[in-house]
């Protein structure tokens, strides 16, 4: 079962705690998931849901098939766009989020290997489970998890630079998902129909699930995108 919210604002905790110590520096990659959750006690979801707060906090970032990388806290604090994202509408999170991850998502279905997609399907588990458990703070986790597991599987640099200055767009648009936990199971199976067109390596369909998603969340948080015409709504 998904862990509690508790636990996990524990790991992060323990985390940002060792990297202000210097356990691990800039540039480094923190242990491999199993190893790390041993040494903290804790499962592999829960560590999973920690790194993914700690993404969103400019901490870490995780690169698919390799691990979680730490970054330069003070770098990424003094970024560009990370504190005018914070003052952002819902509105202005959407159309962002319409913007790039419909693009990425069909760059990432001419890409992505067995094992890339092996980690975007562990993130739709881990959704999956907490909408199981009834567990709406995990399933949060998990939703932003996938979205940025999406973002991490560009090879495209300008593009990594991007996602990380907007990480913060994505927690605030999240945010709102803590007011609709009636709506995980729809989030899950739009979620899943982007894999399967991954998988399918139609990068077309790929990138027409993820507008699709992107639009009926709008329409879930009673936002209608002003969007391109050739852009049918769902």
């Amino acid at each position: 079962m998904i862990s509690s919210s508790t636990v996990v604002n524990s790991v992060v905790e323990k985390l940002r705690q060792a990297l202000a110590r210097g356990q691990w520096r800039s540039g480094d990659m923190l242990p491999g998931q199993r190893d790390l959750a041993e040494q903290l006690g804790i499962s592999r979801p829960s560590l999973r849901e920690a790194v993914t707060v700690l993404e969103t906090q400019g901490l870490v970032r995780s690169l698919p098939g390799k691990g979680v990388l730490v970054l330069d806290a003070d770098a990424a604090a003094q970024e560009p766009g990370l504190e005018t994202s914070a003052a952002a509408s819902l509105a202005d999170v959407l159309e962002l989020r319409y913007t790039l991850e419909p693009f990425i998502v069909g760059l990432v279905a001419q890409s992505a290997n067995s094992q890339d997609i092996g980690q975007l399907r562990l993130t739709l588990m881990d959704m999956r489970e907490a909408l199981e458990a009834d567990d709406s703070e995990a399933g949060v986790s998990a939703y932003i998890a996938f979205h940025q597991a999406l973002f991490a599987l560009t090879t495209n640099p300008i593009f990594q630079s991007v996602v990380q200055q907007t990480g913060n767009a994505l927690k605030q648009s999240a945010d709102m998902l803590r007011n609709s936990p009636e709506h995980l199971a729809a989030r899950l199976k739009e979620n899943e129909a982007v894999v399967r067109a991954i998988r399918e390596r139609n990068s077309a369909q790929a990138s027409a699930q993820m507008r699709q998603h992107i639009l009926a969340e709008g329409l879930r948080m009673g936002i209608a995108l002003n969007i391109p015409d050739e852009h049918p709504h769902p």
